[in-house]
């Protein structure tokens, strides 16, 4: 009979982290999920919780080596812990941008750095790094969000290029708007400039609307499944709004898509 396959997935307090470890348990997995701190955390069945901060590479390393002296194999990274921030560019303070990208791309770097070493071993393994739509389309006043978005998928594609060698594979998941605290509660820079305030305002509202008619984290978490046991492609987007913006980006002219954007964002055109 075979062994259950061993999957890693960080950020699982809440959201589309909880609901893909929840995924994977169901599926007969052993998971383990990642949390700054376990004592505080939610206990999710058939989920060993790990405390682990994947801004500091010590305890990456630490809470990799647990799973790694009890099941001596990892075959599915899932890559989900993160932050957003919303403000403009110019709003953004340069304290504020490197805590975004330090959680966003090099905490994604230093889980995979961690998980890598026994992947090429055991000469198999995937890696799932959740992006999102703004990977590949701008979001007005979520710059750095979107910017970190951008360098995990370019990261991704060109790990993928070097590690496939060993039998590993990165995927790139891609979700629109979902209805999670995630999205729902994003924290604002600290600094306002009042020249921002009515877009800004408006551009929030609409996310808010967009959030709260939003598909919940399953449909997220189903397509991260399927990426781990269905034959390797290097993008996914989980059905419905992500899938279409994906298509628009991929076929339509820049102006038409520019527009949609703004008309999404109640921006003027």
């Amino acid at each position: 009979m075979a062994k259950p396959i061993v999957v890693v997935v960080t950020g699982v307090s809440t959201g589309i982290g909880r609901a893909t470890a929840q995924r994977f348990a169901a599926y007969g997995a052993k998971v383990y999920g990642t949390v700054r701190a376990s004592a505080l955390a939610s206990p999710i069945p058939g989920v060993t919780l790990l405390d682990m901060d994947v801004r500091d590479a010590d305890s990456v390393r630490r809470a990799i080596q647990v799973v790694m002296e009890r099941e001596q194999r990892i075959d599915v990274l899932v890559n989900n812990a993160g932050v957003s921030l919303v403000g403009a560019v110019e709003e953004t303070a340069i304290a504020e941008a490197q805590s975004l990208l330090d959680v966003n791309v090099l905490g994604l770097l230093r889980t995979t750095q961690a998980v890598l070493p026994h992947m090429r071993d055991q000469g198999s393994g995937k890696i799932i790094n959740v992006s999102s739509v703004l990977g590949f389309l701008p979001a007005p006043y979520m710059g750095l969000y979107a910017a970190s978005k951008h360098a995990v998928e370019g990261l991704s594609e060109s790990l993928d290029h070097e590690v496939r060698q060993f039998g590993v594979r990165v995927v790139l998941v891609e979700p629109a708007y979902t209805k999670t605290s995630f999205d729902a509660n994003a924290p604002k820079v600290a600094t306002r400039i009042s020249a921002y305030d009515s877009e800004r305002d408006a551009a929030s509202a609409a996310v808010a609307n967009h959030v709260n008619s939003a598909p919940a984290p399953d449909s997220v978490a189903s397509t991260i499944l399927a990426a781990a046991l269905e034959p390797w492609t290097m993008r996914r987007t989980p059905k419905g709004q992500a899938s279409l913006l994906s298509k628009l980006r991929r076929f339509l002219p820049a102006r038409p898509v520019d527009t949609a954007i703004r008309k999404g964002l109640n921006l003027h055109a």
